[in-house]
């Protein structure tokens, strides 16, 4: 064998080392953002003191139907997922376990974290959720295997109506909190702190958790982010 050919096999041999690196470094990245994005939300929801928009609602439903936050939240999002199908969205690897992983994850750690007592708990379980909630989603966006359900329901209405993504995604979480506090869940401090402090807490851990593009720019399973839909709050 010639040292041109050792080297371009020895090149080609790197290359799919690489790629596989970068695949197994994403899939962890993807996983790992999961679990902590619902371990983080069952903080919120121990603090006591106000829960993210979306979870407004999911503790609402679980209060009236007796199921626990996690099954709902799974149920909400296969349900959001359904009305991708008329905005002509396609989902990815992310995507699908997103409503798969998060609420297992939230009701593991529910099962067993205690609520909070008293006010440096509370603040401590609710500063300790939001910052590893901006943290899980910086690791899973960055993951590049698609948008989750809720997020890519912004992008679709944004595309199918014309209006900005910040609109859509004002007027739909106005809409969960609203429906979710009337039905029982928990608005608060935390709510505030958290619409006002995820975005750029995720932009940080976006930077912190960026995976390198292949060389080629292949991103071998992935589905490009709508970050400004997950981003702009």
């Amino acid at each position: 064998m010639s040292r041109q050919s050792r080297q371009s096999r020895q090149s080609r041999q790197s290359g799919q080392s690489g790629r596989s690196g970068r695949l197994a470094r994403r899939l962890t990245q993807l996983y790992g953002g999961l679990v902590l994005y619902g371990a983080s939300s069952a903080l919120l929801v121990r603090s006591g003191l106000g829960l993210e928009p979306w979870n407004v609602l999911h503790q609402g439903l679980a209060e009236h139907t007796g199921l626990s936050m996690g099954v709902v939240l799974t149920v909400v999002g296969a349900v959001v997922l359904l009305l991708w199908i008329p905005l002509r969205q396609r989902p990815g690897l992310g995507t699908v376990s997103n409503v798969l992983v998060i609420g297992a994850a939230m009701d593991a750690t529910l099962s067993v974290v205690p609520d909070a007592h008293g006010w440096t708990l509370r603040i401590a379980a609710m500063v300790a959720g939001i910052v590893l909630n901006g943290a899980a989603t910086g690791l899973y966006i960055a993951a590049r295997f698609g948008p989750g359900p809720r997020d890519g329901l912004m992008t679709g209405l944004n595309r199918r109506t014309g209006l900005s993504v910040r609109l859509v995604r004002t007027a739909v979480e106005i809409t969960v909190v609203v429906t979710g506090f009337a039905l029982g869940g928990t608005v608060g401090l935390g709510t505030l702190l958290y619409a006002v402090s995820i975005g750029p807490l995720a932009q940080v851990f976006l930077r912190a958790f960026a995976v390198p593009p292949a060389p080629d720019g292949s991103t071998v399973v992935a589905a490009g982010q709508p970050r400004r839909a997950i981003l702009r709050r």
